[in-house]
């Protein structure tokens, strides 16, 4: 990839990672007779979050129908909400039918990305080479970098011991004794596959989930062939989901409201109509308000942790040993093998890569105070750079691909502004300074702050800056379309 430092040399854009948002990115850019582009992929394959989560159960708690691009729309998803293999599936016949194959360089990592002012590129330093670029966009998302708790002694448990994105297939965990660490999204999901088939499960939970009905079941071939044969339907079917979803964000959602004691009125229906026992119902039951932490969906967790081979443990873990888990209490469970369903560092995991802009300094230094970007999107200081699913952009009641779309809307205005002489744009930091602020001021009354919890929505300083306060409908209004006067154009 090195070479003579040649205008010929220079991409356009250069994006990093083939999730969701990369993939978008990259074909928007080609209609748009945006280019030369490419994309480093870090990976062997596409699919980002969709290629790294293989534990068993992996599924998505989206629909089908609306987890997915709109420009490239799947008429026979088999499920309503698709499991990981389809998904990735998908993510991959798209790349292909596009045409972004041939732009795509896997096993390449991006570690150092440098603005050079003088010839008004990005020096992008991977482990294959320099590439240099116009523009760099970072599509890598924040789902990616597991996180494990610094439990004592972690390292000294002698059996098999890895985290749900990081799978391993070549352990057979049939009739073993295996501990489950987290009551999170990759739990709910990995606890009703894995009490299936090992000898005994041991749950070791910190805090209880709010949990709704899924109510998955397969499509019908008949629905599928009808979407197929007509577009129009299956347009429909998308258009009422996402208002299914995105009403209730109108509605006030995000705040604690008389919504909030509603939806855990239905909540706590569903935990009593699944978990006679009150006994292990008053430990499945949150002590903090609907929507603190992301609420998820499932038929069969509650039903798992009331088999005969599964004990749910509600203690304080002390330490790990070489042959189990160590309570507070002194109670000791004996393991074979251990599965951390800890979710992902977000907050580091944006910062993992060294970003250094105008003047030398790191996005790490920008971000000292907290994470914080104009329209979740957008750096001052950082000219050519921009960030997909950034701060303050995730949601926790809609698609996340809807919010994927109107960043990638927004960039695209600033690379066409690239033009006429213009081979520089930069937010301005007015302009980012009172997008924080309002942002700011919206969480001082949200759910994640007023909840009467601790989530990974939060930094160390206790402040959101994962999440978007509002409705997908109100993002759309403030970010779709970039206001150059919000910008600074060289």
């Amino acid at each position: 990839m090195s070479g003579p430092e040649r205008d010929d040399d220079v991409l356009a854009v250069l994006i990093v990672g083939t999730g969701f948002s990369g993939i978008a990115m990259a074909i928007r850019c080609r209609e748009a007779g945006i280019g030369p582009v490419a994309v480093i992929e870090k990976g062997d394959g596409i699919g980002g979050t969709w290629r790294e989560n293989t534990y068993p159960g992996a599924a998505c708690d989206v629909p089908s129908h609306l987890y997915s691009l709109s420009f490239a729309p799947k008429a026979d998803w088999s499920r309503l909400y698709a499991r990981q293999p389809e998904i990735e599936g998908y993510l991959q016949d798209v790349a292909r039918s596009h045409g972004l194959m041939p732009l795509i360089r896997f096993r390449t990592t991006l570690l150092r990305a440098v603005w050079d002012a003088e010839r008004v590129l990005w020096r992008a330093q991977t482990d294959r080479g320099e590439i240099l670029a116009r523009a760099l966009v970072s599509a890598t998302g924040g789902l990616h970098h597991p996180a494990v708790p610094a439990i004592p002694g972690r390292e000294s448990f002698a059996g098999p011991s890895f985290h749900t994105a990081q799978w391993d297939h070549s352990v057979d965990l049939a009739g073993l004794r295996v501990g489950v660490v987290g009551t999170g999204a990759s739990a709910i999901q990995v606890v009703p596959e894995l009490a299936e088939r090992v000898g005994h499960l041991t749950l070791f939970q910190r805090t209880p989930p709010w949990i709704m009905p899924k109510n998955d079941r397969p499509i019908p071939d008949e629905r599928q062939s009808r979407y197929a044969r007509r577009p129009l339907l299956r347009w429909l079917e998308r258009v009422r989901l996402f208002w299914r979803l995105e009403v209730p964000a109108l509605l006030g959602f995000t705040r604690v409201s008389r919504m909030t004691a509603q939806a855990e009125g239905m909540a706590r229906h569903h935990l009593r109509r699944s978990v006679p026992d009150k006994a292990l119902r008053e430990k499945l039951t949150p002590r903090y308000r609907f929507g603190c932490k992301r609420v998820l969906l499932s038929d069969e967790y509650y039903p798992a942790l009331q088999r005969e081979t599964v004990t749910l443990e509600t203690g304080s873990i002390a330490a790990i040993v070489s042959d189990g888990i160590t309570m507070a209490d002194g109670t000791h469970h004996r393991l074979d093998a251990l599965v951390f369903a800890t979710g992902f560092d977000v907050v580091g995991g944006f910062q993992r890569t060294e970003v250094i802009g105008r003047e030398g300094r790191r996005l790490a230094e920008a971000w000292a105070d907290g994470m914080q970007a104009y329209q979740g999107i957008t750096v001052a200081g950082f000219p050519n750079y921009f960030i997909l699913l950034g701060p303050n952009t995730g949601i926790g009641h809609n698609s996340i691909i809807a919010m994927i779309e109107i960043q990638v809307q927004h960039v695209l205005d600033c690379l066409k502004a690239l033009g006429s002489g213009r081979r520089a744009i930069e937010v301005r930091a007015a302009a980012q300074a009172r997008f924080v602020e309002r942002i700011r001021n919206r969480m001082k009354e949200s759910i994640w702050q007023a909840g009467g919890c601790r989530s990974w929505y939060l930094d160390a300083k206790g402040r959101n800056t994962t999440l978007w306060p509002d409705s997908v409908v109100a993002y759309r209004r403030s970010a779709r379309r970039a206001r150059l006067s919000d910008y600074r154009l060289e």
